[in-house]
């Protein structure tokens, strides 16, 4: 293989890591709008009080979304300083030999799908509660 065709090929899967990191950063930054939704539903007022175990599926809940949010947080600091890197690679051009941006981009993509498919559950497992005790108060529509 040429160096061109090897700095070209290099380029692209840089240029590839970059976009799907600037992805899942925004990504990251719609399920903050999520998390918010989320949290103010939970400390609302529309749940009917004589709920079996109310108190404790609120709670459980809760501690889970603060667990969420802290991964959210560490995440978006480790996408945002990778994000950076490939950023500085691509405008230097710069020829990397090692694999470690690679390996680096794998295992963010690791860590970003399993808190993706976590937060999910907990979103469905909260929508699903929520759905089935919210005060019956639909205004004709």
């Amino acid at each position: 293989m040429s160096h061109n065709t090897k700095t070209k090929k290099e380029t692209t899967s840089t240029q590839e890591f970059h976009t799907a990191t600037k992805n899942w950063i925004s990504s990251l930054e719609f399920i903050d709008d999520e998390l918010r939704f989320i949290e103010n539903l939970l400390c609302s007022y529309v749940f009917e009080p004589d709920t079996p175990n109310l108190f404790e599926r609120l709670q459980d809940y809760k501690e889970r979304l603060v667990d969420i949010q802290l991964r959210k947080k560490d995440l978006a600091k480790w996408l945002l300083d990778h994000e950076n890197e490939l950023s500085g690679l691509l405008e230097s051009l710069q020829d990397k030999e090692d694999d470690s941006y690679s390996q680096g981009h794998r295992e963010l993509q690791v860590e970003f799908l399993l808190f993706h498919e976590d937060f999910q559950q907990l979103k469905s497992e909260i929508f699903n509660y929520a759905g089935g005790i919210l005060r019956k108060r639909r205004p004709e529509c």
